[in-house]
């Protein structure tokens, strides 16, 4: 058993931050909030209960998950602050250099009104006309008064916009300045949540450590147990598509039909469909209303325990208690499966497509019946244990797994 992973994920995390300088401040703003709110999701959806010693290898991970996601939120929160600072001396610079500008403009300002006030009065001005020889002259004069006194009126507009300009700037310096504070003090108290989280995280190493074979024995009971679900769902694909298969050809009245293993012979309407499922690929509904996902898909080392391995099948996600698996698509139902512990398994055909929803605590849909995008499933089932109600999501091409989270909409 080991500690690693946990400083591993931190260690990855905070390199990641040479790749989030690059961004603008809104996008790390954008992505601050986000993160914000995914640790508020991972404290409501895995750490509503307190947990029980029984679920030290659930509360591990669950720990590990969250650590993962504040140390993502410290690099962000870093690398805004960093770009704040730079804002800040940059203003500081606009402000110096405005200053000096306005001081120069007043004062030249000034010196003109003073000039014009003692030189230039309206007795004066009658006489600069009437002195001059000729009418050409006069006319030349006045428009020298003309502009004299135009030129006046904007170096008047143009201070009273630098005035507005400096303003401003020191307005915003105020408003980053504050920002950098909360942003500042956001990264000390996530650091000492973070520091929390770690001391509770080696405890519980403690209490698996004195338990370990039991914790093994149980994990690896849970593996059998999903690789046994696993190999019933693969059988009642490939008996379906076999199915479907021989009715497809029954109703083409051709033996001469080419069937290749595995693979569904699709109507034109079921082709359209597939087409359709296709096109929506990275844009399709997430199969429950809000949840994290808990184990990624494909085969993952044990973050615990070296030497055993997890088949992620496809997405695990943790939700609220009560919420329903959602069709992420339409289509009609291909099977229900029933476990040995009463849990129902969702399997909705698509064309040459297959979602299952797994984990399911009850489900009203029988074979055939069709379903459309976002209809619920079944309510999902929750853990008596761990108090976690969570769906085991899986994507099929025909018989080949894919990867869901290729599929659905970017959280």
């Amino acid at each position: 058993m080991s500690t690693k992973p946990i400083y591993i994920s931190i260690i990855v995390f905070f390199l990641s931050i040479l790749s989030v300088f690059s961004q603008t401040r809104k996008q790390l703003e954008a992505q601050r909030k986000k993160l914000n709110k995914e640790i508020v999701q991972v404290n409501n959806l895995l750490f509503s209960v307190k947990k029980k010693e029984k679920n030290a290898l659930d509360a591990l991970k669950d720990i590990d998950k969250k650590i993962a996601v504040r140390a993502r939120l410290i690099s962000i929160i870093n690398a805004e602050a960093l770009l704040l600072s730079k804002e800040i001396t940059a203003n500081q610079s606009s402000v110096k250099k405005l200053e000096a500008k306005l001081k120069a403009l007043k004062a030249d300002y000034a010196e003109m009104i003073f000039k014009s006030y003692k030189s230039k009065s309206q007795q004066s001005r009658m006489m600069f006309l009437l002195s001059s020889q000729n009418f050409y002259q006069a006319y030349k004069r006045l428009e020298y008064m003309k502009q004299y006194t135009s030129f006046r009126q904007k170096q008047g507009e143009e201070i009273l916009v630098k005035t507005n300009e400096v303003k401003a700037i020191n307005d915003s310096l105020l408003v980053q300045k504050r920002l950098k504070d909360t942003l500042v003090l956001s990264e000390k108290n996530q650091k000492e949540e973070i520091e929390a989280d770690k001391k509770e995280y080696e405890q519980l190493i403690t209490t698996i450590k004195k338990k370990e074979s039991s914790y093994k024995k149980e994990l690896q009971n849970k593996i059998k147990e999903e690789a046994s679900v696993t190999k019933k769902i693969d059988k009642i694909i490939r008996d379906e598509i076999a199915r479907a298969n021989r009715i497809a050809k029954e109703k083409l009245k051709s033996g001469s039909k080419k069937v290749v293993k595995n693979e569904f012979i699709l109507s034109p309407e079921a082709k359209a469909l597939a087409a359709n499922f296709e096109l929506n690929k990275g844009k399709l509904p997430w199969p429950v209303d809000q949840g994290i996902v808990v184990r990624k898909f494909g085969q993952q080392k044990h973050p615990t325990f070296p030497g055993i391995t997890i088949n992620g099948t496809g997405l695990h996600i943790v939700t609220k208690q009560g919420n329903n698996a959602l069709a992420i698509f339409n289509g009609s139902v291909l099977n229900v499966l029933v476990t040995a512990q009463g849990k129902k398994n969702v399997l909705i055909q698509h064309g040459n497509y297959i979602s299952s929803y797994n984990n399911l605590q009850s489900s009203s849909l029988k074979k055939g019946d069709f379903v459309t995008t976002g209809q619920k499933i079944g309510q999902i089932f929750t853990d008596k244990v761990s108090n976690k109600t969570k769906l085991i999501f899986v994507l099929f091409k025909n018989t080949t797994r894919l990867n869901p989270a290729d599929w659905i909409l970017k959280r």
